[in-house]
């Protein structure tokens, strides 16, 4: 996990000079441009933003219609000056088409906006509940809570860090009940489970594995696509949740595992990096923040952090192994809320509250 950052940072170049090459270009066909918005301008979201475009063939136009990445934003008779709201769009790097329709022909120009977050988001401390033994031996990169068991992802795969394992934990005792062993070659990284299958994800490998949640027999692979490594997984049990370490998360569809899209995390200070693992709690996405002590809670919509909770202070483990907090997990039927570390003695059962409730 500590060389992550190197190969991540190649990762989000390759994809920012993608943004660029793909969304900074308007198509100028018949000499048609975009007046306003300017490419890359910022906006915050909810924003009402005048747009207009200029033809030097006004004759013959039918109708203009308006996109955000595909999805349509509004129409209108003429090239006159308008105005779209963004409210609804995702946040990030937002492509928008001008489509201008002249007697059965379509000229489609293009421009980008940067759609930003100023919304504060709600500040919360946590108070530990519970505490339950954890296997020092996990370097923790999944959690997910099934059926009064801890599913858990142990990553490694080298000498010095292990090597990856997944594992069925009894939760009260931090017992080791079932586990397999993963190839050398394979770094273990987020888990969720749907159905009876676990999904896990590989760092580096480029696939997913899914096994059988009651043998942990493999039954398949799947290729990654855009999102080219493995870091957090989740599920809503309408499609998967996938991050990569950079500030985006890509929608998997449930079935067969191709991507179908991503939103892009901001809260009011920017992207929101390194995103690791993931969990689904009540229509939201918590993240943790890898090498720090934070947790994120994401509008899954628009990409939008809605709260963070402080984590800092829960384990001053003096293990020199010990590393970073890592695993979130959520009993849904008792309203749990679970958080351990790499290589932790514990595992906590924990409570956020809200900071303006403690004041």
């Amino acid at each position: 996990m500590r060389f992550k950052i190197i190969y991540l940072s190649f990762v989000v170049l390759v994809f920012c000079a993608r943004c660029s090459g793909d969304k900074n270009k308007s198509s100028e066909q018949d000499g048609s441009s975009w007046i306003r918005p300017q490419a890359g301008t910022s906006f915050n979201l909810g924003d009402q933003i005048s747009i207009q475009i200029k033809a030097e063939r006004i004759a013959g136009i039918d109708s203009v219609v308006y996109f955000a990445d595909g999805v349509l934003l509004t129409s209108r008779a003429n090239i006159a000056e308008t105005s779209i709201e963004t409210g609804n769009i995702p946040l990030g790097n937002r492509l928008i088409t001008a489509k201008i329709y002249r007697k059965g022909q379509v000229e489609e120009i293009n421009t980008n906006i940067i759609l930003r977050s100023n919304l504060i988001p709600q500040k919360f401390n946590y108070r530990v509940r519970q505490v339950f033994n954890h296997d020092t031996s996990s370097y923790t990169q999944g959690l997910e809570f099934n059926n009064d068991f801890l599913y858990e992802s142990d990553g490694g795969n080298t000498p010095q860090t292990g090597y990856s394992s997944l594992r069925k934990v009894d939760i009260e005792t931090g017992k080791v009940v079932q586990k397999i062993d993963l190839p050398q070659n394979i770094f273990a990284e987020g888990l969720s489970i749907v159905g009876a299958k676990i999904i896990l994800l590989t760092w580096q490998n480029n696939v997913g594995i899914v096994y059988d949640k009651n043998t942990f027999e493999k039954i398949s692979e799947f290729p990654y696509q855009n999102s080219r490594v493995g870091w957090g997984l989740c599920s809503d049990n309408q499609r998967l949740y996938k991050s990569d370490g950079s500030n985006l998360i890509y929608f998997l569809n449930l079935q067969n595992y191709s991507e179908e899209g991503y939103i892009e995390v901001y809260d009011q200070n920017g992207a929101v990096d390194h995103l690791n693992e993931l969990e689904f709690i009540n229509g939201e996405i918590y993240a943790n923040i890898w090498f720090s002590n934070r947790i994120v809670i994401i509008n899954p919509k628009n990409g939008q952090v809605t709260g963070e909770a402080d984590m800092t202070g829960i384990f001053p483990d003096r293990n020199p192994e010990a590393d970073v907090l890592n695993g979130i997990a959520w009993d849904g039927k008792g309203k749990r809320l679970f958080v351990t570390g790499k290589k932790w003695a514990k595992l906590f059962e924990v409570e956020l509250t809200s900071i303006k409730d403690q004041s």
